[in-house]
């Protein structure tokens, strides 16, 4: 088949099918014509890929799934090793993004949001330390009709 039967079947561009073939993970036969000749392994091996990436595997550790998944000795430890360190990957993630969360949350709570020129949100991306209302803002702000 074709590289665009080939990309129709496995979900993946004809740009990254070429890439994939380029950095030597895929290796297509060729037809009498000179064009690239993708088989149903190929295509199996493609989705492989592509749920490999999906799940936050880097092209080497792809490389290194694709090895294990051909090797019929292999260990199942030794993918459950690489999926282990991808978990952890994944969690230390979850909680960077938890705690930048926080800072955004708290960013935006204490923005006013108004026609005023100070921001907190800009202060704090400039590493200037907030300013402290005068006591009208502060009052302004306690004010309950404002609210």
């Amino acid at each position: 088949m074709n590289i665009g039967d080939a990309s129709d079947r496995s979900g993946l561009p004809a740009k990254t099918i070429r890439y994939y073939e380029d950095i030597g993970l895929l290796k297509p036969g060729r037809a009498e014509n000179g064009y690239r000749d993708y088989s149903s392994s190929d295509v199996h091996r493609l989705k492989f890929l592509q749920r490999s990436r999906s799940l936050g595997f880097s092209v080497e550790e792809c490389r290194q799934l694709l090895s294990l998944y051909g090797d019929t000795a292999r260990e199942s430890a030794d993918v459950k090793a690489m999926a282990e360190v991808k978990l952890g990957e994944v969690d230390r993630k979850i909680a960077e993004l938890i705690e930048l969360r926080g800072v955004l949350q708290h960013l935006v709570h204490n923005c006013h949001g108004d026609a005023r020129p100070d921001c907190p949100i800009l202060d704090d991306l400039s590493g200037k330390a907030p300013r402290d209302p005068s006591p009208a803002e502060a009052a302004e702000h306690s004010s309950p009709s404002k609210h």
